[in-house]
């Protein structure tokens, strides 16, 4: 069996590296690490910065109010496809995964909410009355793949049943930040596109209906959703959540295996190195004490782990749930501190928030600590726990 595993290790290094949960964290933190560096570290980072930002010259992208720039294709296009797996995970968790059951569901749904709630409070606490209140969402998501990803490395300190509570509430927490977007960071709404929106959905409804596999018509009617969304002043990447919840339940498998290694190995590293790809400032302490760092480092590192766990607590004491089996309050906080990662949707509600260049710089810095903290500290409790 050893000699197995290493001829394949030998052979296959790849194949290897992605089936193992904790490649996906790996290779986010390595192009975060590698986009501050060529920002911060060489001499091409202003070039470097400056290119997510550069104007394709192409006219037809303007006639027809497509992205014109890296980092609006990666943020508007590539980032639906990521939606549009999140959409499958979400409907598969409800239709026959860990959220089909109401027993099983009703902790993590609760947990979510807390921690989406208590974020958002504590935020609006360090920033009302000033012009930094429309990132309020910004620490109310936990990142998945990092959150797995260190409660993989961790083993055995951390009991499975937990592993799929902090699952099912980071994909909650993704629908409910999917509803923040299309809700309160869309722009101004044009009727005759959200027409087509509706018009478009009706006919993946119906296709459902008709057709029990995804099929060329389907992908037509998805790329024509996405455009009618983007154009409708709802963000487009809510497009791919939509065609998600409307392609044959049967076909969610199949197309979760095919999307994963390209979202979370190509699409996820491509938005972590333009999204990251920030100029540290020499005041960098000082920038770090304003209100809206504050609110957001807040939010992430005691926020998120107060919320869900306040909220457990409750409804444990209730009666009507109960700590996932094999664990105790100590592996279960400290798991949930590590829902503080907010990271690639953090990142991401960050650049919808506020249209300043400086500003989104500073958010992410924000967001990278908090969420360098979180880390930190869910691995220090659950490490001190006996397994």
């Amino acid at each position: 069996m050893r000699t197995k595993f290493y001829n394949r290790l030998f052979f296959q290094p790849l194949a290897v590296f992605f089936a193992d949960a904790r490649a996906i964290g790996i290779t986010l933190l390595v192009a975060t690490i590698a986009s501050l560096y060529i920002a911060n570290g060489t001499q091409y980072g202003a070039a470097f910065t400056q290119f997510w930002n550069s104007p394709y010259q192409l006219s037809f992208l303007a006639n027809y109010h497509l992205p014109q720039t890296p980092i609006a294709l990666i943020n508007d296009f590539l980032m639906a496809v990521f939606f549009l797996l999140a959409g499958m995970e979400i409907k598969r968790e409800f239709v026959r995964g860990e959220l089909s059951n109401k027993q099983q569901a009703t902790l993590p749904i609760v947990g979510a909410i807390g921690g989406m709630l208590v974020p958002a409070i504590l935020f609006a606490l360090f920033n009302k009355g000033t012009h930094y209140m429309s990132g309020w969402a910004i620490s109310s998501a936990t990142d998945i793949a990092f959150t797995l990803g260190i409660a993989s490395l961790l083993g055995n300190k951390v009991p499975v049943s937990v592993k799929i509570f902090i699952t099912a509430l980071a994909i909650i927490d993704d629908l409910g930040a999917i509803v923040i977007i299309a809700l309160f960071y869309g722009g101004a709404i044009h009727a005759i596109y959200l027409l087509g929106v509706v018009f478009a959905s009706v006919l993946l409804w119906l296709l459902q209906k008709k057709y029990k596999t995804v099929t060329i018509l389907h992908w037509i009617i998805g790329i024509a959703l996405w455009y009618c969304m983007h154009r409708a002043g709802i963000h487009a990447t809510v497009a791919g959540v939509v065609f998600a919840f409307l392609i044959p339940t049967n076909e969610l498998t199949k197309w979760e295996l095919r999307l994963h290694k390209p979202v979370y190995f190509i699409i996820t590293p491509i938005f972590a190195l333009a999204n990251t790809a920030i100029i540290i400032p020499e005041n960098f302490v000082m920038a770090l004490s304003t209100t809206l760092s504050l609110g957001i480092m807040a939010g992430l590192v005691i926020g998120k782990p107060l919320g869900i766990s306040a909220a457990c607590y409750a409804l444990i004491k209730t009666g009507k749930a109960a700590l996932p089996a094999g664990s105790n309050w100590k592996n279960f906080i400290s798991i949930n501190f590590l829902a503080g990662i907010g990271f690639t949707m953090s990142l991401f509600i960050a650049t919808l928030a506020f249209l300043d260049p400086a500003v989104q710089d500073l958010a992410k810095a924000a967001i990278l600590i908090a969420s360098a903290i979180a880390a930190m500290l869910g691995s220090l409790l659950a490490s001190l726990n006996k397994p």
